[in-house]
Protein backbone atom coordinates (compact mmCIF):
# COMPACT_ATOMS: atom_id res chain seq x y z
CA UNK A 1 0.00 0.00 0.00
CA UNK A 2 1.37 3.38 -0.99
CA UNK A 3 0.32 7.02 -0.84
CA UNK A 4 -0.75 8.56 -4.15
CA UNK A 5 -1.30 12.13 -5.33
CA UNK A 6 -2.80 13.58 -8.50
CA UNK A 7 -3.46 16.92 -10.12
CA UNK A 8 -5.66 19.46 -8.36
CA UNK A 9 -9.04 19.95 -10.07
CA UNK A 10 -9.61 22.78 -12.51
CA UNK A 11 -11.98 25.51 -11.31
CA UNK A 12 -15.60 25.12 -12.30
CA UNK A 13 -16.28 27.26 -15.42
CA UNK A 14 -18.05 30.47 -14.41
CA UNK A 15 -20.78 30.08 -17.03
CA UNK A 16 -21.62 26.57 -15.81
CA UNK A 17 -21.58 27.68 -12.17
CA UNK A 18 -23.98 30.54 -12.96
CA UNK A 19 -26.44 28.11 -14.52
CA UNK A 20 -26.16 25.67 -11.63
CA UNK A 21 -26.92 28.46 -9.15
CA UNK A 22 -30.34 28.78 -10.81
CA UNK A 23 -31.03 25.03 -11.10
CA UNK A 24 -33.12 22.79 -8.87
CA UNK A 25 -30.69 19.89 -8.45
CA UNK A 26 -33.34 17.11 -8.35
CA UNK A 27 -34.33 18.05 -11.91
CA UNK A 28 -31.11 16.35 -13.02
CA UNK A 29 -32.58 13.11 -11.67
CA UNK A 30 -34.88 13.08 -14.70
CA UNK A 31 -31.88 12.75 -17.03
CA UNK A 32 -29.12 10.95 -15.10
CA UNK A 33 -28.90 7.56 -13.39
CA UNK A 34 -25.27 7.41 -12.30
CA UNK A 35 -23.34 9.58 -9.85
CA UNK A 36 -25.94 9.89 -7.11
CA UNK A 37 -24.63 9.13 -3.63
CA UNK A 38 -26.44 6.66 -1.40
CA UNK A 39 -29.40 8.21 0.38
CA UNK A 40 -27.63 7.60 3.71
CA UNK A 41 -25.19 10.38 2.77
CA UNK A 42 -27.27 13.33 3.93
CA UNK A 43 -26.81 16.93 4.96
CA UNK A 44 -25.46 17.02 8.51
CA UNK A 45 -24.54 20.72 8.66
CA UNK A 46 -26.59 23.10 6.54
CA UNK A 47 -24.80 26.30 7.51
CA UNK A 48 -23.31 26.85 4.06
CA UNK A 49 -26.51 26.08 2.16
CA UNK A 50 -26.38 24.34 -1.21
CA UNK A 51 -23.03 23.03 -2.41
CA UNK A 52 -21.64 23.63 -5.91
CA UNK A 53 -18.00 23.02 -6.75
CA UNK A 54 -15.24 20.83 -8.15
CA UNK A 55 -14.37 17.59 -6.36
CA UNK A 56 -11.10 17.67 -4.42
CA UNK A 57 -10.79 14.02 -3.46
CA UNK A 58 -9.09 12.34 -0.51
CA UNK A 59 -8.88 8.67 0.45
CA UNK A 60 -8.10 7.91 4.08
CA UNK A 61 -7.74 4.71 6.09
CA UNK A 62 -10.02 3.71 8.94
CA UNK A 63 -8.08 5.37 11.75
CA UNK A 64 -5.58 7.67 10.01
CA UNK A 65 -6.31 11.20 8.78
CA UNK A 66 -2.76 12.13 7.73
CA UNK A 67 -3.80 12.38 4.07
CA UNK A 68 -6.76 14.57 5.01
CA UNK A 69 -4.71 17.05 7.06
CA UNK A 70 -2.30 17.35 4.13
CA UNK A 71 -5.11 17.83 1.62
CA UNK A 72 -7.01 20.40 3.69
CA UNK A 73 -4.17 22.88 3.33
CA UNK A 74 -4.14 22.49 -0.46
CA UNK A 75 -7.81 22.68 -1.38
CA UNK A 76 -8.70 25.53 -3.73
CA UNK A 77 -11.36 28.18 -3.42
CA UNK A 78 -14.73 26.85 -4.55
CA UNK A 79 -13.63 23.19 -4.38
CA UNK A 80 -15.60 20.56 -2.47
CA UNK A 81 -13.69 18.13 -0.27
CA UNK A 82 -14.81 14.55 -1.01
CA UNK A 83 -13.58 11.96 1.51
CA UNK A 84 -13.46 8.22 0.85
CA UNK A 85 -12.92 6.55 4.23
CA UNK A 86 -12.38 3.09 2.77
CA UNK A 87 -15.69 1.93 4.21
CA UNK A 88 -15.10 3.01 7.82
CA UNK A 89 -18.26 4.18 9.60
CA UNK A 90 -16.89 4.62 13.15
CA UNK A 91 -14.03 7.15 13.04
CA UNK A 92 -14.80 10.78 12.18
CA UNK A 93 -12.09 12.24 9.93
CA UNK A 94 -13.66 15.71 9.75
CA UNK A 95 -14.23 17.96 12.74
CA UNK A 96 -13.78 21.59 13.76
CA UNK A 97 -10.06 21.88 12.98
CA UNK A 98 -10.26 20.42 9.46
CA UNK A 99 -13.43 22.44 8.80
CA UNK A 100 -11.70 25.63 9.93
CA UNK A 101 -8.91 24.98 7.44
CA UNK A 102 -11.43 24.37 4.65
CA UNK A 103 -13.24 27.61 5.42
CA UNK A 104 -9.96 29.52 5.49
CA UNK A 105 -9.12 28.10 2.06
CA UNK A 106 -12.53 29.02 0.62
CA UNK A 107 -13.86 25.49 0.16
CA UNK A 108 -17.49 25.20 -0.93
CA UNK A 109 -18.31 22.25 1.32
CA UNK A 110 -17.40 18.71 2.34
CA UNK A 111 -18.87 15.30 1.48
CA UNK A 112 -17.80 12.43 3.74
CA UNK A 113 -18.51 8.76 3.04
CA UNK A 114 -18.50 8.14 6.76
CA UNK A 115 -19.14 10.08 9.94
CA UNK A 116 -18.14 13.54 11.17
CA UNK A 117 -17.85 15.27 14.54
CA UNK A 118 -18.02 18.78 16.07
CA UNK A 119 -21.20 19.64 14.18
CA UNK A 120 -22.07 22.60 16.41
CA UNK A 121 -18.65 24.14 15.85
CA UNK A 122 -18.79 23.46 12.10
CA UNK A 123 -22.18 25.16 11.98
CA UNK A 124 -20.63 28.27 13.51
CA UNK A 125 -17.84 28.12 10.92
CA UNK A 126 -20.45 28.14 8.15
CA UNK A 127 -19.35 25.04 6.24
CA UNK A 128 -21.97 22.81 4.63
CA UNK A 129 -21.26 19.12 5.33
CA UNK A 130 -22.87 15.93 4.05
CA UNK A 131 -22.06 12.59 5.71
CA UNK A 132 -23.55 9.31 6.89
CA UNK A 133 -23.81 10.43 10.50
CA UNK A 134 -21.87 11.70 13.51
CA UNK A 135 -19.45 10.21 16.03
CA UNK A 136 -17.26 11.24 18.95
CA UNK A 137 -14.62 8.68 17.91
CA UNK A 138 -12.09 10.40 15.67
CA UNK A 139 -9.22 9.51 13.38
CA UNK A 140 -5.59 10.01 14.46
CA UNK A 141 -2.34 11.04 12.76
CA UNK A 142 -0.72 7.63 12.39
CA UNK A 143 1.18 8.41 9.16
CA UNK A 144 0.09 5.17 7.49
CA UNK A 145 1.51 4.76 3.97
CA UNK A 146 -1.88 4.47 2.26
CA UNK A 147 -4.61 6.58 0.76
CA UNK A 148 -4.11 9.61 -1.44
CA UNK A 149 -5.12 13.05 -2.63
CA UNK A 150 -6.82 13.95 -5.92
CA UNK A 151 -7.22 10.37 -7.07
CA UNK A 152 -10.38 8.51 -8.12
CA UNK A 153 -12.39 7.60 -5.03
CA UNK A 154 -15.71 6.09 -4.06
CA UNK A 155 -18.18 8.17 -2.06
CA UNK A 156 -21.68 7.02 -1.21
CA UNK A 157 -21.40 4.20 -3.72
CA UNK A 158 -20.52 6.57 -6.58
CA UNK A 159 -17.17 6.81 -8.34
CA UNK A 160 -15.77 10.34 -8.04
CA UNK A 161 -12.89 11.70 -10.10
CA UNK A 162 -10.98 14.86 -9.20
CA UNK A 163 -12.67 17.76 -10.96
CA UNK A 164 -16.12 16.18 -11.13
CA UNK A 165 -18.88 18.65 -10.35
CA UNK A 166 -20.35 18.17 -6.87
CA UNK A 167 -23.95 19.23 -6.29
CA UNK A 168 -25.45 18.78 -2.84
CA UNK A 169 -28.48 20.05 -0.98
CA UNK A 170 -31.11 18.82 1.47
CA UNK A 171 -32.17 16.16 -1.06
CA UNK A 172 -28.80 14.44 -1.50
CA UNK A 173 -25.49 14.50 -3.36
CA UNK A 174 -24.60 14.15 -7.05
CA UNK A 175 -21.17 13.76 -8.65
CA UNK A 176 -21.04 14.32 -12.41
CA UNK A 177 -18.38 15.03 -15.03
CA UNK A 178 -18.40 18.68 -16.20
CA UNK A 179 -18.86 17.78 -19.88
CA UNK A 180 -21.88 15.60 -19.10
CA UNK A 181 -23.43 18.33 -16.98
CA UNK A 182 -22.80 20.97 -19.63
CA UNK A 183 -24.84 18.93 -22.14
CA UNK A 184 -27.97 18.72 -19.99
CA UNK A 185 -28.01 21.79 -17.76
CA UNK A 186 -29.92 23.95 -20.25
CA UNK A 187 -32.55 21.22 -20.71
CA UNK A 188 -32.94 20.95 -16.95
CA UNK A 189 -33.27 24.72 -16.59
CA UNK A 190 -35.99 24.69 -19.23
CA UNK A 191 -37.84 22.04 -17.21
CA UNK A 192 -37.59 24.18 -14.11
CA UNK A 193 -39.02 27.13 -16.01
CA UNK A 194 -42.05 25.07 -17.10
CA UNK A 195 -42.78 23.55 -13.70
CA UNK A 196 -44.70 26.46 -12.12
CA UNK A 197 -47.20 26.42 -15.00
CA UNK A 198 -47.61 22.64 -14.64
CA UNK A 199 -48.24 22.92 -10.90
CA UNK A 200 -50.80 25.67 -11.50
CA UNK A 201 -52.68 23.46 -13.98
CA UNK A 202 -52.76 20.68 -11.38
CA UNK A 203 -54.21 23.10 -8.85
CA UNK A 204 -57.03 23.94 -11.25
CA UNK A 205 -57.97 20.26 -11.58
CA UNK A 206 -56.03 18.97 -14.60
CA UNK A 207 -54.97 15.28 -14.28
CA UNK A 208 -51.18 14.84 -14.13
CA UNK A 209 -51.23 11.90 -16.55
CA UNK A 210 -52.99 13.98 -19.19
CA UNK A 211 -50.48 16.81 -18.88
CA UNK A 212 -47.40 14.58 -19.07
CA UNK A 213 -48.70 12.11 -21.64
CA UNK A 214 -48.54 9.20 -19.20
CA UNK A 215 -52.28 8.52 -19.51
CA UNK A 216 -52.02 8.26 -23.30
CA UNK A 217 -49.14 5.81 -22.88
CA UNK A 218 -51.20 3.70 -20.47
CA UNK A 219 -54.08 3.64 -22.98
CA UNK A 220 -51.69 2.42 -25.69
CA UNK A 221 -50.34 -0.29 -23.39
CA UNK A 222 -53.85 -1.46 -22.51
CA UNK A 223 -54.77 -1.60 -26.19
CA UNK A 224 -51.75 -3.83 -26.88
CA UNK A 225 -52.78 -6.18 -24.06
CA UNK A 226 -56.46 -6.41 -25.01
CA UNK A 227 -57.71 -9.43 -27.05
CA UNK A 228 -57.81 -8.85 -30.80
Amino acid sequence: MFFHTGQAPAPLPATLRDKLEKLSFPTLGHYLEEGFADTEVRRIVAAGGRVIGSAFTVRTTATDSTALHHAAGLIGEGDVLVIDTGGDRRHAPLGEVVAAQLVARGAAGAIVDGVVTDTDEITELGLSVHARGTSMLTTKLHGIDAGGVNIPVTCGGAVVNPGDVVLADANGVLFVAPDVLARIVDIALADDAEEPELVEELRTGAPLGSLTGASDTVAELLALDSPQ
